[in-house]
């Protein structure tokens, strides 16, 4: 791809060629998270918003010009779905919150049902452009699915590390895609170095979170899609044609506050990058302030954000939000720092208030999110009880991932049925 420049190390600066390196840099070890550098000039003579907004591809190939990897085909399988979900207007929840615009992004709606799809879609093409035999992946569920069924999709053998623990309806899933199952007796950290250790053993591609460069990569399209899909809101409302408004506009409409469940850093992270690459090209005139959230027992990256530090120093994970259930943020740094260099917050939350999020969202606006998912709403909720949000912000809350994927955590966040015997009394009973 002539628009893949190559790397810089997030931490030292250090630039590499797209061939030096293949995952972190070799100063700083598994934490030195490389950021792919991209060749801005060559993507503005390449496309421009007009040109995708002409695009009739719906998926994160629709911007295949500023991604550092070649759409690899496959059209209609899952590998070429992922991607360009729903951005629903969520009018009730924002009048409860006293919000003026309110957004729902509902990354529940890809193919495996969470935002991972888009990071192992990227990946899944990145190792077939290096003609990978394997790919192998860490993950409490979500990761893992996402990675299973787009090797599916594509006949590529895989292999995942998950915790013992995981949901039960997540390792179904990658049992299901055909994935080779390792349930690692530990927690998700423990499976993630194991990963780390049995890749290069067995001459496998590692798509661990924020390990693999390319992971961030396919992430950041969720910030592509916010910035096309507001765009396109803003048109219609002034009566336009959307797509021909759209077409001519050169610029898309960036969101004020975006609010990002934080577990490892890597979707913030990869939001972040898509904010920066389309301000870098001038296709969004503002950096929307990020919202980190963390659960209250798996908050290591709001602890440093709150010290003022970028030393991510280990916590012992206990949250109910298995998907961002995390001891050491394997990209918490640049999870950090999109917060602060976009003059946003973290928020922490309990487990409680996540349940109460799940709940909300689903009869507020019909979402129907994990706990992991929810936690981005739970702290919009809190945010705005403690003032840090104004009521003409146009804000958009990111659900990543289906609440089928926590079947249990959601029959605590809805309540039980009632059971009745079959006549019309004893509906009358429970009515009355």
């Amino acid at each position: 791809m002539t628009n893949f420049l190559g790397y810089e190390c997030s931490l030292c600066g250090q630039k590499y060629g797209p061939n030096e390196v293949e995952y972190v840099c070799p100063k700083h070890g598994d934490m030195g998270n490389l950021d792919v550098v991209l060749d801005y000039a060559a993507i503005t003579r390449a496309a421009s918003p007009g040109s995708i907004a002409a695009s009739p591809d719906l998926s994160v190939w629709r911007y295949a010009p500023l991604l550092p990897v070649a759409d690899p085909g496959f059209g209609g399988t899952p590998l070429h779905s992922a991607g360009w979900t729903p951005l629903y207007r969520a009018d009730r929840l924002a009048a409860a919150l006293g919000l003026k615009t309110l957004f729902v992004k509902d990354d529940g709606r890809n193919p495996t049902a969470s935002f991972k799809d888009r990071a192992s879609a990227i990946v899944v093409a990145r190792a077939r452009e290096l003609g990978a035999a394997v790919i192998a992946a860490a993950s409490t569920g979500n990761a893992g699915a996402a990675l299973a069924g787009m090797g599916a999709a594509v006949g590529q053998p895989v292999v995942i590390f998950a915790p013992e623990t995981a949901p039960q309806a997540k390792i179904a899933q990658l049992l299901m895609f055909g994935a080779r199952v390792l349930l690692v007796k530990g927690n998700y950290d423990q499976a993630f170095d194991l990963t780390l250790q049995a890749s290069p053993e067995f001459g496998w591609y590692c798509r661990n979170t924020g390990y693999n460069p390319f992971t961030v990569e396919g992430k950041k399209t969720a910030a592509f899609e916010m910035c096309e899909q507001l765009s396109q809101i803003s048109n219609s409302k002034l009566q336009t044609p959307n797509l021909q408004s759209a077409i001519r506009n050169p610029q898309w409409t960036a969101p004020d506050r975006v609010f990002v469940s934080v577990g490892d850093g890597n979707i913030i992270s990869g939001i972040h990058k898509g904010f920066k690459d389309l301000l870098a090209l001038g296709w969004i005139d503002k950096m929307p302030k990020l919202m980190g959230v963390q659960a209250a027992g798996s908050a290591a990256c709001a602890n440093a954000w709150a010290a003022h530090t970028e030393t991510i120093t280990p916590v012992a994970a206990d949250t109910l939000a298995d998907s961002i259930s995390v001891d050491l943020p394997r990209d918490g740094v640049r999870a950090v720092r999109a917060v602060r260099e976009t003059g946003g917050e973290y928020v922490v939350v309990t487990d409680d208030e996540i349940l109460a999020a799940m709940r909300d969202l689903a009869r507020g606006a019909a979402v129907f999110a994990e706990p992991a998912g929810s936690t981005a709403y739970a702290g919009l909720m809190r945010a705005v009880h403690n003032g840090a949000v104004g009521a003409d912000e146009t804000i958009v809350v990111i659900n990543t991932g289906n609440g089928l994927k926590d079947v249990k955590s959601a029959m605590k966040a809805a309540g039980e049925a009632t059971v009745i015997e079959p006549t019309l009394e004893a509906v009358k009973a429970v009515l009355n």
